[in-house]
């Protein structure tokens, strides 16, 4: 633990950096527990980069077609984070594979734009998620924070908060309520990963995945 008991943690994306934004600002109102010791990302030419770099935190970019397998991305991103020790490594709309370093004790987290286990696994991220969504019909969407396994979306789901589906949405107007869905739910469950990481806490419930009703 660091000094006042936030977790060591570090961040991995592809893209805008908003998610980085909103811990950022959690953290700082010190509603999130956590100091952010690294950055990772998988693009050079993003926004998260940005954000991470006006942050002054430590960044590493990874590109994947700069390695011959995904096994081999994973190593050289990991042996970036070692030297910052990070306790929990939290994934921000990443959207590469990620396996953490043999015996690395904390959990590694994502946030998915769904109701896991629906519009999960290789393929479904972004608006290819809400087109979905909206394809099918469903009248209510949400997202789902999870642990992360080696399969994508598979993981124990931590959390899972709902928004409806207006007749009115299109792609743009279902990801931004999605989006502000995760604003909050997503610190929420961190925070409370972070009090039990710190002993002054009990676990987030966690529960297999199943489907939501409907």
């Amino acid at each position: 633990m660091t000094a006042g008991g936030a977790v060591r943690a570090a961040v991995l994306l592809s893209g805008s950096g908003r998610t980085l934004d909103n811990f950022l600002e959690r953290i700082e109102q010190g509603t999130l527990p956590l100091q952010i010791v690294a950055v990772v990302s998988s693009r050079a030419d993003v926004r998260g980069v940005d954000v991470a770099r006006e942050a002054g935190l430590p960044l590493g970019i990874f590109r994947r077609r700069d390695y011959p397998d995904t096994a081999a991305h994973n190593a050289a991103i990991n042996a970036f984070l070692l030297p910052h020790v990070p306790q929990l490594i939290v994934l921000a709309g990443y959207l590469c594979l990620y396996q953490p370093p043999a015996g690395f004790a904390g959990p590694v987290v994502n946030i998915h734009p769904a109701l896991l286990p629906k519009y999960g696994g290789q393929g479904y991220y972004g608006d290819k998620v809400h087109q979905a969504v909206l394809a099918s019909g469903d009248t209510e969407s949400g997202c789902t924070v999870h642990l992360v396994e080696a399969q994508y979306d598979t993981g124990r789901i931590l959390g899972q908060r709902r928004v409806p589906v207006l007749a009115s949405d299109d792609v743009g107007s279902l990801a931004a309520r999605v989006f502000t869905a995760e604003c909050e739910l997503y610190p929420e469950v961190l925070a409370s990963l972070a009090r039990v990481m710190a002993g002054d806490g009990d676990a987030p419930a966690t529960r297999p995945a199943t489907p939501p009703a409907g």
